[in-house]
């Protein structure tokens, strides 16, 4: 009988190496939080260290972020794509709560590494998602994050509310003239003069757009060295902050976390004497009444519904394909519920209309986009423009406007030392409405003349008045950081959509500029 030896299989004397990487993340950025995260950073980088079965794959961390969702945490979001580019093994962090506490949230990023072959090993709970039988015990330690996560946005409000009451809310970000030096908020003495100066204007009666071009006029830069606008210049003249007062819960949290203006739905509170001022109270409500006295004229409610329900580029977006107009929608997806704009035409039928729809963002960062190349080669672009709309117009009829924008320009004056007059109580009420109103009437009358010159002269003269206005902002304005809806309504008459890649802004001085998107 032949013998037979059975030959053992070699065991492999290699052990498998596990990339593992950790997660760490902090909810604010304060100097006792940011230690945090770099102790858990450490803590990390030795255990993972430590283990010769273990490889650091890298620590992945968020800073001065709510764990309520995970919409607004890039770490994460670094972390889960590099899992699915095959970089790592196993991700390590320090509890439910650190990582998600919101359950809807937690449970998909666990299903999404699962289905990877990636487990995730919470330490405070112990639980390592690879040998899990079932979902439902990290489905009730996540209930219990989400709820420990509200209870604490609860103890945050109740605890800046006290603030509120007592006087010790820091304001941090503190407005335009006012600095933060660590403790409170200063004065700070350049910007301060610019305060008073548009102050002192709107009690002269000078409107927000003129205050606006005076201050770029003398090269004077706005907050984070933008240009100076209507909006803006509103924003000083309403805030309460210049008399040293300060108004606190102007917003307010729902529980779904979503951030709402303060229309009464919440108790402000108001602290006087909070900082030192720069505005006198006095000034600070003669500019209201006559802010508030401008919008009676203009038959302007405040907060007024049918203002809300307009976006800028309502009826601005013109489909490349049949002509129609495109319909602001928002899009339902799994990475969130972006904006989008559909042409009207394709919404009653894809066969209909073929064009795709556009994106709100890409919109608005093509228009940066344009904007910012004629700021940066105006020289090139719009000031030959420019010439060669000025050789073609009518001389006789633009030195006739301009003669006639003068007359405009003096009966304003003479409006606005009516209006300042009757703030400081030298007339009364009934004689500055009869000259208001028969200043009013003389400029209407002016206004339709201007209005007759340009309609009869060539287009080629208001082609040119409008490309004056753009040259003159492209030539004061520093590059643009973000999507101005107010210049984008000034400059651009509409913008023709020729594919989801492809637009042209068409401006209202007649140039017709294409962007990639």
């Amino acid at each position: 009988m032949k013998k037979v030896t059975k030959i053992e299989k070699a065991k492999s004397k290699r052990k498998k190496i596990l990339r593992v990487a950790a997660y760490c993340r902090v909810s604010t950025d304060s100097d006792e939080q940011l230690e945090s995260l770099n102790t858990q950073k450490s803590h990390y980088e030795s255990y993972i260290n430590s283990r010769d079965d273990w490889q650091l794959a890298g620590i992945y961390y968020d800073e001065g972020i709510s764990g309520t969702g995970k919409a607004a945490r890039p770490e994460l979001e670094h972390l889960i794509s590099d899992c699915e580019a095959g970089k790592i093994d196993l991700v390590i962090t320090k509890s439910i709560s650190r990582f998600s506490r919101n359950t809807a949230d937690c449970l998909s990023l666990v299903r999404r590494l699962l289905d990877l072959n990636i487990p995730i090993w919470f330490e405070k709970e112990n639980i390592n998602t690879g040998s899990m039988e079932s979902e439902l015990f990290l489905s009730i330690l996540s209930s219990m994050a989400e709820d420990e996560s509200y209870s604490i946005s609860q103890n945050m409000k109740w605890s800046a509310r006290k603030r509120f009451e007592n006087g010790t809310f820091k304001v941090v970000y503190p407005p335009y003239g006012y600095e933060w030096n660590g403790e409170q908020m200063v004065v700070n003495p350049k910007q301060a003069e610019v305060v008073q100066f548009i102050f002192n204007e709107a009690l002269k009666g000078t409107g927000s757009d003129t205050i606006a071009d005076l201050l770029n006029d003398k090269g004077i830069p706005a907050r984070n060295g933008r240009v100076w606008l209507r909006s803006t210049v509103h924003c000083v003249l309403s805030n309460e902050k210049y008399t040293g007062d300060c108004i606190f819960q102007k917003t307010w949290t729902d529980s779904s976390f979503k951030r709402h203006i303060n229309r009464g739905e919440k108790d402000a509170i108001l602290v006087k004497d909070h900082h030192e001022p720069i505005i006198s109270r006095e000034d600070w409500d003669n500019v209201q009444r006559l802010i508030r006295q401008r919008s009676q004229e203009k038959s302007i409610e405040k907060d007024n519904q049918k203002y809300l329900k307009r976006y800028t580029f309502t009826g601005k977006i013109l489909c490349g394909c049949c002509g129609s107009t495109f319909k602001r929608r928002i899009a339902y997806s799994s990475s969130g519920r972006p904006v989008i704009w559909v042409c009207k035409t394709h919404l009653q039928g894809k066969t209909k209309c073929p064009m795709q729809s556009i994106k709100d963002e890409d919109l608005k960062r093509s228009f940066l986009t344009m904007m910012n190349k004629l700021i940066y080669s105006y020289r090139l672009i719009l000031r030959p423009y420019a010439n060669s709309l000025k050789d073609n117009a009518r001389k006789e009829t633009l030195d006739q406007i301009d003669a006639l924008k003068g007359q405009l320009s003096e009966n304003a004056r003479k409006r606005q030392t009516l209006t300042h007059l009757m703030t400081q109580g030298i007339i009364d009420q009934t004689l500055y409405s009869r000259e208001t109103a028969e200043l009013l009437a003389a400029s209407d009358g002016i206004r339709k003349e201007i209005d007759f010159l340009e309609n009869t002269a060539s287009n080629v003269t208001e082609v040119l008045l409008k490309t004056r206005a753009l040259l003159h902002f492209a030539e004061k304005s520093e590059m643009l950081q973000e999507f101005d809806g107010e210049l984008f309504n000034e400059f651009v008459d509409h913008i023709t959509v020729h594919s989801r890649h492809e637009i042209t802004f068409c401006l209202k001085c007649g140039l017709e500029l294409k962007e990639r998107m």
